[in-house]
């Protein structure tokens, strides 16, 4: 019989393998979280976390 504690490392890696898997297939098919303004409509620029503004 095996031990608790091999057991359970062996499903976490069983399970951590299998995420890594789930999400680089996602990746693939484009099933991604989608793409938003960092800064919404109204957010004031001279705020303390804004980014700084491009130069020309």
């Amino acid at each position: 019989m095996v031990s608790s504690t091999q057991q359970t490392e062996r499903v976490r890696a069983r399970q951590h393998k299998n995420a890594g898997k789930r999400r680089k297939r996602q990746m693939r098919m484009g099933k991604t979280t989608p793409s938003f303004p960092v800064h919404p409509v109204g957010y004031d620029p001279n705020a303390a976390d804004a980014k700084p503004a491009k130069k020309d």
